[in-house]
């Protein structure tokens, strides 16, 4: 990507006598960037201490194309005091160019690394994990392996075993840890409520008693 050049002689010379804050002008000059795009200063209307900033497109460049810079736009915002000068800008684009360089630098390095998200085919060969000790490491026999599944299928019938005695209500010793030991299970009794509704409730045989008017005392 080229810098933008500055403007050439006679538009330098047509910006310098804009600038010229002559008492008959109503707006002044202050700058312009490097796409052609001139700024001015005018005062307001209804504040005379008041200077407003405006900016005036080029001509060559259609309006769904113009694009102010960030510095010019400060400017206008009334952010910024100063104009940027052309050096600044030129420092800016420049500037913008080497970022660009750098980001696509980087993203080809990323892209050179294998990633997950890629199709089986694309994906490189992991290497296989080796042990760190490999003169410590042996390797279990078959007969090894049956027998450690003999051992554990037995451990297992053992304590379903042990699971259907309990239910018969046979003793039983869960371990010290528990809670109980050789403890056969409670018989359970009726419920409170069934034993309430055996008896029946106090209300059931009430019945309201008869009423007889006595004789009233004078007083």
């Amino acid at each position: 990507m080229s810098t933008p050049q500055a403007p050439g002689l006679i538009r330098q010379l047509w910006y310098r006598w804009k600038k010229l804050q002559l008492p008959w002008r109503k707006q002044f000059l202050v700058g312009a960037d490097l796409a052609g795009n001139t700024y001015w200063i005018f005062k307001d209307a209804l504040h005379a201490n008041r200077w407003r900033r405006i900016v005036r497109y080029s001509s060559k460049v259609h309006y769904s194309d113009v694009k102010v810079t960030p510095q010019w736009h400060q400017w206008l915002r009334h952010t910024r005091a100063e104009a940027p000068s052309i050096q600044e800008q030129q420092y800016d684009v420049s500037r913008q160019a080497m970022m660009k360089q750098l980001a696509s630098r980087a993203n080809d390095r990323w892209k050179s690394v294998p990633s997950y998200l890629d199709a089986p085919s694309a994906q490189q060969a992991q290497p296989a994990l080796q042990p760190r000790d490999p003169a410590g490491y042996v390797q279990q026999t078959e007969p090894e392996n049956k027998q450690g599944v003999m051992s554990a299928v037995e451990d297992a019938v053992k304590v379903q075993e042990v699971a259907v005695e309990g239910k018969d209500g046979k003793e039983v010793d869960e371990g010290r840890f528990k809670g109980s030991t050789r403890e056969k299970p409670r018989e359970r009794g009726p419920a409170p409520w069934e034993q309430q509704q055996a008896k029946g409730t106090p209300g059931e045989s009430w019945q309201p008693a008869t009423w007889t008017p006595g004789t009233a005392q004078r007083r």
